[in-house]
């Protein structure tokens, strides 16, 4: 991966309100992949203790849509598929989107995200998930993470 769409990624991402908010932290790049961290928030939890499905579903929703930047950020990705799997309870300290893309055509890209619940050093997989996003035109592709 170019260290120049690298750094911009790293950037757009630090910018972003929505993962400013999350105190999100990306820990891993690269070509077609792309992983983020998020803290234990009270606003994230339910109150059994558990990440809530809408957090878990936002890293997925973003993991899955800079995944697909990895490769080019001068384009714009609108998902217009979204399934998710959940398979246990999000009991832990860390939520980890782990998204890499499966398929690129001239328009869709396929995205796998998955979620694991990070608890004491050890992850376990929490949530699954194929996104399917529309590459769109994109004149102004400055600050493309949301």
């Amino acid at each position: 991966m170019e260290n120049n769409l690298k750094t911009e990624l790293f950037e757009n991402f630090k910018n972003s309100k929505l993962m400013q908010l999350f105190g999100a932290e990306i820990s891993n790049i690269n070509d077609d992949y792309f992983e983020i961290r998020v803290p234990q928030k009270d606003f994230m939890m339910r109150s059994a203790g558990m990440f809530n499905g809408a957090t878990m579903a936002t890293l997925v929703d973003v993991s899955s849509y800079a995944s697909a930047l990895t490769k080019s950020n001068t384009q714009y990705y609108a998902t217009v598929e979204l399934k998710i799997n959940y398979l246990s309870p999000a009991i832990g300290e860390n939520l980890i989107a782990k998204a890499e893309v499966i398929k690129r055509g001239k328009i869709l890209t396929v995205v796998r995200s998955d979620i694991y619940v990070a608890k004491q050093g050890s992850e376990t997989l929490v949530a699954t998930s194929l996104v399917t996003l529309m590459q769109l035109e994109n004149e102004n592709y400055s600050n493309q993470i949301h």
